[in-house]
């Protein structure tokens, strides 16, 4: 079968392939689990360049992690993610996907395992929501009930319910709207790996945040492999597992969204990140790490917080409230610790950069 590509202006997007999720009425049986990576000494330089665009890259990624590439324009991050579907060749250096070497997969085969989300949806015009998004199934000869309960499916899982939305011609959506078609038709047959380069980054502030939501939604009904390219850090932070972060077509750092806060690598990473912003690094920490013993006061059953909840939501209520206090509380609603304003303060204390140069 030959992988879909559609043209919109000088976008386009590849629409990936066969997977083995199963279809049951409304509903999705769970899909396997997402791919493993292993990117080794990758490097990609362009003819006449000074330097290389993507520099000697290593990187191991595990199935069903969410990977968010950072950095500056032309670090190299949108590079690395086109490397990995064979879009560009790489110069040097390898990538396996579940042990399998890339290179020795014919490219069209590859794409068709593998998702891929770019910022324009790339939506056939001339053709209906439900024949957008059925593209692939029609390119794997599904007959049509069974193509018709996929698109059903995957426009209800994207929050666009078919009833509403299937009839549509592209034109008739706004922006978000076109985006979520966008990303049903890149899930259309469940590749273990999606990729997305800044799906959401032509979008206002609102719809982006919303759809941030969603993939958040659906990344954790699919448990796909994904890797997402933005130079956002709001947008890193809310969906990353672990953030690997740029700079001039190398890795400087990859951890999760907190350990990064709390320790930047450097002060190119701390500048990135906004390592000093307390409210940002607030929205980071769950109450469990400023708590403290509850030392013989009296919980407040009115001023509870539980303890994966994050230290900003309890800095909101302590204001709010004007209370000294805070009961923490665990799965069960039990009383564990408290929370003050000075055990926040503690736990929210900026930290110091590895290298300040």
């Amino acid at each position: 079968m030959m992988a879909a590509r559609v043209t919109a202006g000088a976008a386009f997007i590849l629409i990936a392939g066969t997977g083995s999720i199963i279809a049951t009425g409304k509903h999705m049986t769970p899909p396997t689990a997402g791919s493993a990576i292993s990117i080794r000494g990758l490097t990609k330089r362009y003819p006449g360049a000074t330097k290389p665009a993507v520099d000697a890259v290593d990187l191991e990624i595990s199935p069903g992690e969410f990977i968010v590439l950072l950095g500056p324009s032309g670090c190299g991050k949108t590079t690395l993610l086109k490397m990995i579907n064979r879009i560009y060749e790489p110069t040097s250096g390898s990538i396996t996907i579940d042990g399998v070497n890339v290179q020795s997969l014919n490219a069209p085969d590859l794409r068709r395992h593998i998702g891929y989300v770019i910022q324009q949806s790339g939506l056939f015009p001339h053709m209906k929501v439900a024949a957008n998004v059925g593209v692939v199934p029609n390119l794997l000869k599904w007959d049509a009930q069974r193509t018709r309960q996929r698109v059903e499916e995957l426009l209800d899982l994207v929050g666009l319910p078919a009833e509403n939305y299937a009839n549509r011609y592209p034109a008739q959506l706004s922006g978000g709207e076109q985006q979520r078609v966008g990303l049903a038709r890149a899930l259309a047959a469940e590749p273990p790996t999606m990729l997305m380069d800044e799906p959401f980054g032509a979008l206002d502030a609102i719809t982006r945040t919303r759809l941030q939501d969603e993939l958040i939604r659906i990344h954790g009904q699919i448990s796909q492999t994904v890797l997402f390219v933005t130079h956002d850090i709001e947008e890193a932070v809310r969906l990353a597992d672990r953030i690997v972060i740029m700079r001039d077509g190398g890795i400087v750092q990859v951890d999760t969204p907190l350990a990064i806060f709390s320790a930047p690598a450097d002060r190119f990473v701390s500048d990135l990140i906004g390592a000093n912003d307390i409210l940002r690094r607030l929205s980071l920490m769950p109450a469990s790490i400023a708590m403290e013993p509850l030392n013989g006061l009296p919980p407040e059953a009115d001023m509870t917080i539980a303890s994966e909840a994050f230290l900003r939501e309890a800095l909101a209520k302590l204001v709010e409230s004007g209370r000294p206090y805070l009961t923490v509380t665990d799965d069960r609603g039990e009383a564990i610790g408290t929370l003050s304003m000075m055990s926040i303060q503690r736990a929210a204390a900026p930290p110091e950069s590895s290298d300040v140069t």
